[in-house]
């Protein structure tokens, strides 16, 4: 199997899953938006879009909660689960996409990787929007990770690491995680596994272009600083 990746949040999430599990897959640095590399990549995935997971006699599989479940199924884990906690598991994804995660985008989408590739600039009216969206989610997993050390009552699985793929990219986003205290235990915790804190370690993975420092982000976005 080979497992095409970028140091962006989708495709680290796939890589650090693949880490996670020991998944038998060969990582090979991709960017399907390179001069002369879309027609190696449209076979693979229309859209161009990455991760996507090469595997022997198998349609190629794109999208990383897709290729989530197909390694933990391969490997035997339950990381991706499929007992009675399976539907638990699938409404923290659902919930935490279309919340959460939706709000950390929009945050790291101005300060990260709009400035990185030089899209644009600021937009104070959607770092607004995007933190008044992360406080109301933040506020809903506050309790939850009073209650227990991950989504599940069962422990870690991959909705968490779903949950938190924007958080490793918090250097640039400035999310202010210290206002709920148990949220950043909850990421702490996630830290500490050597597959989520560095899945890249080891591998030919390209440093992401520099962004520039958050405060003069926030300076030329007319924000006060974040955190």
């Amino acid at each position: 199997m080979k497992l095409h990746y970028s140091r962006n949040p989708n495709p680290r999430l796939a890589v650090a899953v693949a880490r996670h599990l020991g998944s038998a897959v060969d990582f090979v640095f991709a960017s399907p938006f390179a001069p002369g590399q879309a027609e190696t990549y449209r076979p693979l995935n229309p859209s161009l879009s990455i991760p996507i997971l090469e595997e022997e006699g198998r349609r190629s599989l794109w999208e990383a909660d897709a290729i989530a479940c197909r390694l933990s199924r391969f490997s035997g884990s339950d990381f991706w689960r499929r007992d009675e906690d399976e539907p638990d598991m699938i409404r923290w994804l659902s919930w935490g996409k279309a919340n959460f995660v939706q709000a950390c985008d929009m945050v790291h989408f101005e300060y990260g990787t709009k400035q990185r590739y030089g899209i644009g600039p600021v937009e104070p009216a959607v770092v607004a929007e995007g933190l008044g969206a992360f406080r109301r989610a933040a506020d809903i997993l506050e309790a939850e990770f009073s209650a227990r050390p991950f989504l599940l009552d069962s422990g870690l699985s991959y909705a968490d690491f779903r949950m938190a793929c924007f958080l490793p990219y918090n250097d640039v986003a400035g999310l202010p995680l210290a206002d709920y205290p148990a949220l950043s235990a909850w990421n702490d915790r996630l830290e500490a596994l050597p597959a989520w804190s560095d899945p890249f370690a080891g591998l030919d993975a390209p440093s992401l272009p520099r962004v520039p420092l958050a405060a003069e982000r926030q300076g030329e976005a007319g924000q006060e600083p974040l955190g």
